[in-house]
C-alpha cells in the first residue's frame, strides 16, 4: 500500500491551533501502549499524545509551527516535517477550466480520486471535467471531450489528458482508476482511451493498437454516441500524464441483443477502479492472492454483466481475467456503481456490483436476484457477519442487504414499479450502536431487518465530529444525525445534478476521520475541508485498510458512492485488525 507521510495538519481555531496526524497502519498496535506521539512546537516537544492522533494546542497561534515523531516500544521515531496552521478551516487548491470545446461545451469540475501521482508521500488528486453538453447514455447529442487533470495539494497542475472525440462525456463513460499498480512508489491513472486521445504530454497514443490508428477519424454518429471503431484501456504515469502503455479493451462493444438494445445505452455502462484481486493469467484457474492492485472495469449491468481485472507491472499493461455473465440476468445484476472487498477471507478482494459478487479469480460467486439498482454499500454492516451488501431496487422497487459471500438475504424489500433512486446504510446515531441502519424511500430498517432505526440519509456520509457515528453529507453541507449542520461551504457547488455528490470524500489528511472536497462554484479552485474537533478515539489512517482504500477510488464510479471500512466503526466497536500490509 502507500508509503504515505504523516499528513500534518493544523488548523487556527477558536481557543488555539487544533493539530491532527496519521497513525500508520503497520505501526498500529493493539496494547496501545506500545504506541504514542510527541508532538513539537517551534522545535521544542509540546507534549506526548497516548491516546489519540489529534490535540488542542491552547497557546497556539497562526505562526506556531508543529511537527510530530512516533514512538514505537519507547523508541522514538524521525520528526515530520513542521507545518504552519491553516488561517481557516479549508485549504484551496486552485484548478484551471479547460476551454470552452467546439461543440460549445463549457466545463465544470466533477470527480476526483487521489493518489501520490509523483512519490512524495503526499495525497494527490485527479479530477475530470464535464463539459455542460455532456450527456447520459439514454439521451442523444454530441458532447465535447472528457478532460482529466492531475493537481498537487498545492494547486500545481501536473498533467491535462484529453480523451478526444471517440470518448463521450458523461457520468457513464469515463471512470478513474488511481494507484501505484506497478510499486514504483508513484500512482499510475488507468482510463478507457481511443483514437483521439492525448496524453499529459499532448502526443496522440502511441503504443499497442494505438500505434497504427488514425487519430483524425471521428466515430461518433448523428446521435453523439460512439458504436464502432477501436476502443483501448491506457495506463498513464501520475506524475507526468505520459502513456506507458496501451492494450485493446478487454471486453469489446458488440451489437448483441443481450445487451437489451443496440443502441449502446446499455453496454457503454462503465464502472471503474481498483482492487486485490488474484492474478489468473493466461493459464485460468484459482489464481493467486498475491496483494498486489488491479485494474477493474466493469461494462454493463442491466443486463449482461461483464468485469474486467489488469495488471500493469514492469510497464506492460495486460488482461488478467474477464467475468462475461454472457447471457441477461433477470432484472439486471449489478447497480451504477461497483465496489471492492475481501468477502471470503481468502486475501483476494471480491468486486461487489449490487446484485453480483464477483470472486477475486474472476467468477460469478452469488448473485442476490434483486436486479438493478442506483445505490449500494458494503461492510461490516452487521457485526461479526463479516461483509454484507446493502442494494436498492430499480426493476423490483425496495431495498435489501445480503452477505457478500452467499448472497444470501438478511432481509428484502420489494415494491414492483416503484424504482427506488436513493438510499444508504451506515452506523449514524445513538440507538443502532450495535447494527448500522439500511434506509431509501421505503423506511428505515436496521440491516438485519428489525425495525425501529434512524436514518442514514441518502446521499453521502462522512466520519467527521468527535465521536465514532457518520455523519451524513448532502449538497455543500455536512450534518449531524438528530442535531444541526456542521459545516456549510455558500461559495461551493455539488456535482451531478440531482446527486449533489462532493467532488471526494477520503481520509487524505490528519487523523482517522475524513476530509470533504468541493468545487468553488466558479470552477477556479476546489475547498479541501478538515475536521478539527479533537477526538479521543485513535484508528490508523484509513487509507491502510485495503478495504477502504479501494473503495475509495470507485467511489467516483458513475453514481458516486462513499467508502467503507472492512470492519465496524461505531462507539462501541472492537479494535480494528492488524491490516496485513506492507508499503511501497
Amino acid at each position: 500500500m502507500e508509503n504515505l507521510d504523516r499528513g500534518l495538519v493544523a488548523v487556527k481555531v477558536t481557543g488555539g491551533v487544533y493539530v491532527g496526524w496519521r497513525m500508520f497502519g503497520y505501526e498500529y498496535d493493539p496494547t496501545a501502549a506500545n504506541v504514542s506521539y510527541n508532538l513539537y512546537k517551534d522545535g521544542t516537544k509540546l507534549t506526548s499524545v497516548t491516546d489519540s492522533t489529534n490535540y488542542l494546542d491552547a497557546a497556539g497561534t497562526a505562526t506556531s509551527k508543529y511537527s510530530v515523531a512516533a514512538v514505537i516500544k519507547g523508541t522514538e521515531g524521525t520528526q515530520s516535517p513542521a507545518v504552519t496552521p491553516w488561517a481557516q478551516q479549508y485549504l484551496s487548491i486552485p484548478i484551471t477550466p479547460p476551454p470552452n470545446g467546439p461543440n460549445g461545451g463549457s466545463y465544470s469540475a466533477n470527480d476526483a480520486s487521489p493518489g501520490d501521482l509523483d512519490g512524495d508521500g503526499r495525497i494527490d488528486i485527479v479530477l475530470k471535467w464535464d463539459p455542460s453538453n455532456a450527456h447520459d447514455n439514454a439521451q442523444s447529442g454530441i458532447t465535447d471531450d472528457c478532460i482529466i487533470d492531475g493537481y498537487t495539494m498545492d494547486g500545481k497542475k501536473l498533467w491535462r489528458i484529453d480523451l478526444g472525440p471517440n470518448i463521450r462525456a458523461g457520468a457513464h463513460y469515463t471512470q478513474l482508476s488511481v494507484y501505484d499498480f506497478d510499486g514504483d512508489g508513484k500512482a499510475e491513472v488507468a482510463l478507457k482511451t481511443a483514437p483521439g486521445t492525448k496524453d499529459g504530454t499532448g502526443a496522440y497514443l502511441s503504443k499497442g493498437p494505438a500505434a497504427t490508428d488514425d487519430d483524425s477519424v471521428v466515430y461518433r454518429n448523428s446521435s453523439g454516441t460512439i458504436l464502432t471503431g477501436p476502443e483501448y484501456m491506457t495506463v498513464f504515469a501520475g506524475d507526468t500524464g505520459k502513456e506507458l502503455d496501451t492494450i485493446e479493451y478487454p471486453f469489446l462493444r458488440s451489437a448483441a441483443t443481450n445487451w437489451g438494445d443496440t443502441t449502446g445505452n446499455r453496454q457503454d455502462r462503465f464502472n471503474g477502479g481498483f482492487a486485490f484481486t488474484k492474478d489468473v493469467g493466461a493459464a485460468g484457474g484459482a489464481g493467486v492472492a498475491n496483494g498486489l492492485p488491479s485494474i477493474i472495469s466493469g461494462r454493463g449491468y442491466y443486463t449482461r454483466l461483464t468485469v474486467s481485472s489488469m495488471i500493469y507491472r514492469s510497464g506492460v499493461l495486460a488482461k488478467n481475467w474477464v467475468y462475461d455473465s454472457v447471457t441477461t440476468f433477470a432484472n439486471g445484476a449489478g447497480d451504477h456503481s461497483e465496489m471492492a472487498a475481501d468477502v471470503d477471507g481468502d486475501g483476494g478482494q471480491e468486486v461487489i456490483t449490487g446484485a453480483s459478487t464477483i470472486d477475486s479469480a474472476g467468477t460469478l460467486k452469488c448473485n442476490s436476484g434483486q436486479g438493478h439498482g442506483d445505490a449500494m454499500d458494503a461492510s461490516e454492516l452487521i457485526p461479526g457477519k463479516g461483509i454484507t451488501v446493502f442494494s436498492i431496487h430499480e426493476s423490483l422497487g425496495g431495498q435489501d442487504s445480503h452477505d457478500g459471500a452467499t448472497c444470501k438475504l438478511n432481509f428484502n424489500i420489494t415494491n414492483p414499479g416503484q424504482d427506488t433512486g436513493r438510499g444508504r446504510a451506515e452506523y449514524v446515531s445513538a440507538g443502532n450502536e450495535t447494527i448500522a441502519s439500511c434506509t431509501s424511500s421505503q423506511g428505515e430498517v436496521f440491516c438485519d431487518g428489525t425495525k425501529g432505526a434512524p436514518d442514514p440519509g441518502n446521499n453521502f456520509v462522512i466520519y467527521w465530529d468527535d465521536d465514532e457515528w457518520r455523519e451524513t453529507e448532502n449538497g455543500t453541507s455536512i450534518t449531524k444525525v438528530g442535531g444541526g449542520t456542521l459545516l456549510s461551504c455558500a461559495q461551493c457547488a455539488s456535482n451531478n445534478g440531482t446527486k449533489s455528490t462532493p467532488t471526494l470524500t477520503a481520509d487524505l489528511l490528519g487523523d482517522w476521520r475524513e476530509e470533504i472536497v468541493w468545487r468553488e462554484s466558479g470552477n477556479t479552485a476546489m475547498r479541501l475541508y478538515t475536521t478539527t474537533d479533537v477526538t479521543k478515539r485513535r484508528i490508523y489512517t484509513l487509507m491502510h485498510d485495503p478495504t477502504y482504500r479501494a473503495q475509495v477510488n470507485f467511489e467516483q464510479s458513475a453514481y458516486n458512492q462513499p467508502p467503507h471500512t472492512g470492519w465496524r466503526i461505531s462507539p462501541n466497536m472492537a479494535d480494528p485488525p492488524v491490516p496485513d500490509i506492507f508499503v511501497k
